[in-house]
């Protein structure tokens, strides 16, 4: 539970520094004075003045804060300090500001995936033959066959790779199939009947029907060396393709492909955390680029109250050339406001029913 808690604190407070400090860096590009930069919401725990800028941890985790100088409508500005206001900028810096902090948690990812693999090599899955899981009640499990098992030949025909063992188990055409195993220092000959099942993808849907028996073959990784450039190419390849599919995974889910009891949560997060930085760093690091990815996208999108909130009202801005109406982005924030407390509660009780159901 505390290895949990630690985890959970260092992923979250890192993603967010990061993009906080994407926020930060583009104000002071632009010259807006920034007035707090805060780990955390609430109450002030621990405070520091710094030049002009107070930095802060606060109370609650979930989240933090760049507050820049008339960033609010409401706010009070004195004449001369009205160039240094996140309000007196063109559109196009405010968008960059608040763009800032999303593309940095993408460019986080980037700096992440390099660094494992500049350090680790990049991981090439080792082929092999040798089984890994044999299904519950599967053709495989009747037949005997067991995990470490060493897949030689089916019906006869030698098998070098995993893709020689599907092809031998499709060719079979569901008849029953003779299999020689290695098994320790022994050589047995086993038979199972292959069943049709429908194929999947990595979102669930069916793409087709194959012969199987119920096994999969081992996840044996191994490393290979690689220069620093095809290490930073291989570090924006990964980040794209978890960009790819964190989208694709939203448009399943409300395509109702993917149920939505899959959304989950802080404590979610907590738990695998836990999880990544006991099976090592690698992993940990995989884990925060992969919610990094995650942070940076699910902020783009056009929800009032969050960056691509903002993003959406500035891009009208420039389009009508004059700035949306204050009440219209009360109105859209407040909706944005319910949204983003109904998604939280609901997947905060995902979270607590899957404490309950673990």
């Amino acid at each position: 539970m505390m290895n949990s808690i630690i985890s959970f604190l260092i992923v979250l407070g890192l993603l967010i520094f990061v993009h906080e400090l994407g926020h930060f860096i583009f104000a002071k590009l632009f010259g807006v004075r920034v007035i707090k930069f805060s780990l955390g919401f609430g109450p002030e725990l621990i405070g520091k003045d710094y030049g002009e800028t107070r930095y802060l941890i606060s109370a609650f985790p979930l989240g933090g804060y760049v507050k820049m100088l008339g960033e609010q409508p409401t706010d009070e500005i004195a004449p001369e300090e009205q160039t240094r206001s996140f309000a007196g900028k063109a559109v196009w810096q405010r968008f960059l500001i608040v763009a800032a902090g999303p593309i940095f948690n993408l460019l986080f990812a980037v700096f992440l995936f390099f660094a494992i693999f500049a350090i680790s090599g990049l991981p090439e899955s080792v082929d092999t033959t040798q089984v890994g899981q044999v299904a519950n009640g599967s053709a495989a499990e009747t037949a005997g066959i067991k995990i470490g098992d060493i897949i030689l030949a089916i019906n006869g025909q030698e098998t070098k790779t995993w893709e020689d063992v599907s092809d031998q188990i499709s060719a079979g055409n569901g008849n029953v199939i003779t299999l020689s195993i290695k098994r320790g220092e022994e050589i047995l000959e086993l038979s199972g009947q292959p069943t049709i099942q429908p194929t999947r993808n990595i979102f669930g849907e069916e793409t087709g029907e194959r012969y199987i028996i119920g096994i999969t073959r081992t996840d044996e990784i191994k490393y290979k060396p690689v220069s620093i450039g095809t290490a930073l190419m291989a570090g924006f390849s990964q980040t794209w393709t978890f960009i790819y599919l964190t989208i694709m995974g939203i448009v399943k889910m409300v395509q109702s492909v993917i149920p939505a009891s899959e959304l989950g949560g802080p404590i979610l997060i907590a738990q695998l955390a836990g999880k990544q930085m006991a099976a090592g760093w690698i992993n940990l690091f995989y884990f925060i680029g992969l919610i990094s990815v995650n942070l940076g996208i699910l902020n783009l999108f056009p929800i009032p109250v969050l960056d691509g909130g903002h993003l959406f009202f500035f891009s009208l801005e420039a389009i009508l050339r004059k700035p949306v109406s204050r009440r219209f982005q009360e109105i859209c924030q407040q909706a944005g406001i319910i949204v983003l407390a109904t998604l939280m509660a609901f997947v905060f009780y995902n979270d607590i029913a899957r404490l309950f159901k673990g």
